[in-house]
């Protein structure tokens, strides 16, 4: 049986990334994939091909505003911060994250 894919789920847990990493402090879009995957040590990589849609969506939905800014290297740059409603959307997923993920471990510890 093919895998069914999982667009939702994947959706859900990019926008949930974004928001945390947004969280911490404003940044760009390279910013963003490199903190994930600095975070995580390489585990979590961010595609660009989605994470670009991603914080399109986010800012058509007022979680995140966005402003041009220079980066270090002296290059202009999209700059995403947090929303006081994407902070709230943020409380949100997380509880939501971790009633799923408690629920997922019970499930895999059980024999």
């Amino acid at each position: 049986m093919p895998l069914r894919p999982q667009t939702d789920a994947l959706r859900g847990s990019l926008d949930l990334l974004v928001l945390k990493t947004l969280s911490l402090a404003p940044m760009h879009g390279w910013g963003i994939s490199q903190r994930v995957q600095q975070v995580t040590d390489g585990a979590l990589e961010v595609n660009q091909g989605s994470l670009y849609p991603a914080l399109q969506r986010l800012e058509k939905e007022g979680l995140i505003a966005s402003e041009w800014g220079t980066t270090d290297n002296n290059r202009r740059a999209r700059y995403y911060r947090l929303t006081a409603a994407g902070r709230r959307s943020l409380g949100e997923e997380l509880a939501s994250w971790r009633r799923f993920a408690a629920g997922l471990e019970v499930v895999l510890s059980s024999t």
